[in-house]
């Protein structure tokens, strides 16, 4: 611990060192008016990029600030600090006299059916509040550790606590790191990433089993299990039924079993689908059918339309959003966007309208985000899928979710679906790859043939278009292919310019000696720098200068080296049809 007893953090003294975690310390302090608080001291350099925000202040403390309801604490202050030529970030809120609920079933864990229904509906309360703000707020963290009980009320004024791996809704996903997180507290669609308000929902019935049984819902020793293999082993150990036995407790009846086995569903579709609908269930508002918590299997049962993420038409600033590229805007406004805004003067002239495109490069080149405002721009409906979201180790299951795909697409025509990491979707199938890819790819060439005129306009994305199949690649389905690279100087400096905009930036940034100073960096590098720049700003509370520019921009090397960048210098010359100049680039041998 940093602090001990009577030492001082910034304003406040501390009273007890409570307790050290991955990425922070916990106290409890006095205010300078004697009240006791509680204050969490964050390390920035222990966070990972999903608990900073593209200003570069730390989520937990942001949505802290915003927090207003009885069954969560109140925040009180926040802060800088450097300790130790380290960052720091303290959040100061209100203290509870209290114990965890953890605490509260080891010192007596004969909770009646009535309690763990007020508990479960006070949490329910206050993640109602959370996912009901303009911006909704997904807590990801919901566990008995995190549930205060307060010694002098009831259970009613319960706390939910502890918002570190809070996010906001419209968050980039994140996967989780399941040696800090309770794995089995996590929702399925969780582990790939994937946060939503049905995962608190899910985190909900799994404590309410726990307080019920004693016991986690499909709890395995993970200590046997190679870490790799944990969250496959995890997952398979859900496609187990749920035993819920009813062992003749008071209040204990069909409806509440029913209750927490829909919460505990593995397909979103079949939990509560908000707080306030889970509430009345537990109250008996509205009643609830026996249902299995298995994961369903596409080919035995007609799986919901919901499985498929779908996203409104995209609105937004489409390529004005996107520094530099010009030349590659201007060639997609000609062979694209044109031809779908006016597909039938194309088909008066007989020129065919396009399936689909695939944007490769490296990584951190931003193809995600060109995809997306790519959609913008054509303001075609938006479907983002990846891999994880369309694989099933179930037979036929893929196949049957691509077909869904393509059959919901063309139902809300017109509709760009963008696909992710594609080359994981659809592999070589000259490669050693198992049965279910091949089905995979084979399913993906017939449902791709002729989708343009269904008003369906297919974006892959990939790092390896190598290592795509073939025939998706060919013309009539994937028609065209757009390189995206390393910026090259004017899109630099552009970059330069969109990531600072909005920031308190010093009069006179030399653009031209930034773009100069960053040759071969990749987006990502680029906005790795400004931000850096900006928190280091923010602790000296001055604005954005080039001195902090230039000491960011030797702190932060390159993503790509030049070895890696002739790769995809190479790849990009056989997806162009070219030779590469091997003998060339081979090494001299001899004396010079």
């Amino acid at each position: 611990m940093k602090f001990h007893k009577n030492d001082k953090i910034a304003s406040y003294t501390v009273s007890f060192p409570h307790k050290q975690g991955s990425y922070a310390e916990t106290y409890r302090v006095k205010d300078p008016a004697g009240k006791t608080r509680f204050l969490k001291l964050i390390c920035y350099c222990k966070l990972n990029h999903n608990q900073i925000d593209d200003r570069g202040r730390v989520v937990e403390v942001e949505i802290a600030k915003q927090l207003n309801h009885p069954n969560l604490c109140k925040y009180i202050d926040s802060g800088k600090l450097m300790l130790d030529g380290g960052q720091y970030t303290y959040l100061v809120t209100e203290y509870v006299s209290s114990e965890t609920l953890s605490q509260r079933i080891i010192r007596n864990s004969n909770l009646s059916v009535y309690e763990i229904k007020q508990i479960a509906k006070s949490v329910l309360s206050a993640l109602s509040y959370l996912h009901e703000q303009p911006v909704p707020i997904i807590h990801g963290e919901v566990t008995i550790q995190n549930v205060l009980l307060n010694l002098v009320g009831s259970l009613d004024s319960l706390k939910l606590i502890d918002f570190g791996y809070a996010c906001y809704l419209d968050q980039t996903p994140a996967k989780p790191d399941i040696n800090t997180l309770n794995a089995f507290y996590l929702a399925p669609e969780r582990f790939s990433g994937v946060s939503q308000v049905q995962s608190d929902l899910y985190s909900v019935g799994v404590m309410m089993y726990q307080l019920l049984y004693g016991e986690l819902p499909w709890f395995i020793d993970l200590s046997r299990v190679n870490k790799e293999d944990r969250v496959d082993a995890i997952l398979a150990e859900r496609e187990k039924e749920l035993d819920l036995t009813n062992d003749n407790r008071y209040e204990l009846d069909e409806q509440f079993l029913n209750v927490i086995a829909k919460a505990l569903s593995y397909d979103v579709e079949d939990r509560f689908q908000t707080a306030d609908d889970f509430i009345k269930a537990i109250d008996s508002e509205i009643r609830v059918g026996k249902q299995s918590t298995k994961r369903k299997i596409l080919s035995q049962q007609n799986y919901s339309d919901k499985n498929i993420p779908q996203i409104p038409k995209k609105k937004g600033e489409g390529f004005a959003a996107i520094a530099g590229m010009d030349e590659l805007k201007a060639q997609l406004q000609e062979e694209v966007i044109e031809p779908l805004h006016n597909p039938e003067e194309y088909r008066r002239y007989g020129v065919t309208i396009p399936n689909g495109m695939l944007l490769y490069g490296p990584p951190g080149c931003g193809k995600t985000f060109f995809a997306k405002h790519f959609a913008e721009e054509v303001g075609f409906n938006f479907m983002c899928i990846t891999p994880a979201t369309l694989q099933s180790q179930y037979v036929n299951a893929t196949q049957e979710n691509i077909a869904k795909m393509f059959k919901e697409a063309e139902e809300n025509a017109p509709t760009i679906i963008f696909i992710d990491e594609m080359n994981e979707l659809v592999p070589n199938r000259d490669g050693n790859i198992h049965q279910m890819y091949r089905s995979a790819v084979n399913e993906m060439l017939a449902q791709m043939d002729r989708t343009g005129e269904k008003g369906i306009f297919i974006i892959g994305a990939t790092n390896y278009p190598h290592m795509i199949d073939p025939a998706i690649l060919r013309a009539g389905r994937l028609d065209k292919k757009y390189y995206i690279g390393v910026p090259d100087f004017a899109a630099r400096k552009a970059l330069f310019e969109l990531y600072l905009k909005s920031r308190p930036y010093d009069f006179g940034l030399d653009y031209d000696e930034l773009s100069k100073l960053t040759e071969n960096y990749v987006s990502a590098d680029i906005q790795l720098i400004v931000n850096n720049a900006a928190r280091n700003a923010l602790v000296s509370h001055s604005k954005i200068t080039m001195i902090l520019l230039k000491e960011s921009i030797d702190a932060v090397h390159p993503s790509l080296d030049n070895k890696e960048l002739q790769r995809y210098k190479d790849i990009k010359a056989k997806m162009d049809g070219e030779e590469t100049n091997k003998p060339a680039n081979r090494p001299k041998i001899g004396f010079v």
